[in-house]
């Protein structure tokens, strides 16, 4: 019981967040908070040649490797703290992971309400600069459907597994990751604040929480476990927090 009241409280929540962006005109009060927080970024690209640079690297595509190389790392960290005969379950856990990362991403996109990056919202203003036509590096400025955000999304996940499974310190490591790293991407003007705050929070609120909260997540990790290849130990508790 306990368990459907958590599932439901985060349901309403996520369906309440999208209908506060969804229903309005013009997406209501969060249109003023993204368009604030983009001029207010953008004046500072305009006015810095340096930090229009270090966005611009910091949205790179091959910048992305530095987020999963930090989910990695913390990945490992756990996976080195767990008895050996144990670690085959960090590896399913990993794999069921990645698979409703890709599942939920699919689904976040049958979400209404698509629409272009603030950059291509903006481009005929004046004042706006583009952080790839100010330094000429061919960076993720722009997207003509930047909602909800992707990579916002993969990394809130990633924080909500290492919750359910290693705790809140881990946790906590999860979302300075999500900051880091999303943060460039509203800064430069490829996402709106709102395509992570909404859209990638209220998919993962309203999906995730189904399979996070209830069994069905430890029940694909057992799946998966019994079918690795190898000698381990296959017994599962749930949790496997090391703390």
């Amino acid at each position: 019981m306990r368990r459907l009241s958590a599932i439901l409280m985060l349901n309403i929540l996520g369906i309440a967040l999208f209908a506060s962006w969804y229903l309005p005109e013009n997406h209501g009060l969060w249109l003023r908070l993204d368009e604030g927080i983009f001029l207010y970024f953008n004046h500072y690209i305009a006015g810095s040649h340096a930090f229009a640079v270090l966005l611009a690297i910091t949205n790179y595509r091959a910048f992305d490797l530095m987020s999963l190389l930090a989910m990695g790392l913390l990945y490992v960290h756990y996976f080195l703290r767990t008895p050996p005969q144990r670690r085959y379950q960090l590896i399913s856990i990993g794999i069921v992971m990645l698979l409703s990362a890709v599942v939920l991403n699919q689904l976040g996109h049958l979400l209404p309400g698509s629409r272009p990056s603030p950059t291509v919202f903006f481009q005929n203003a004046d004042g706006v600069v583009r952080v790839s036509q100010v330094t000429g590096i061919p960076t993720k400025d722009a997207s003509m459907d930047s909602f909800p955000g992707d990579h916002g999304m993969m990394l809130m996940i990633f924080a909500a597994y290492m919750l359910r499974y290693f705790g809140g310190r881990a946790f906590a490591c999860g979302m300075a990751i999500l900051v880091l790293f999303s943060l460039p991407r509203v800064m430069i003007g490829a996402h709106w604040f709102s395509d992570i705050a909404v859209g990638s929070l209220s998919v993962v609120l309203v999906g995730l929480s189904w399979w996070l909260v209830t069994t069905a997540s430890d029940k694909a990790v057992i799946w998966c476990n019994r079918r690795l290849p190898g000698e381990r130990d296959r017994s599962y508790q749930g949790n496997i927090n090391r703390n």
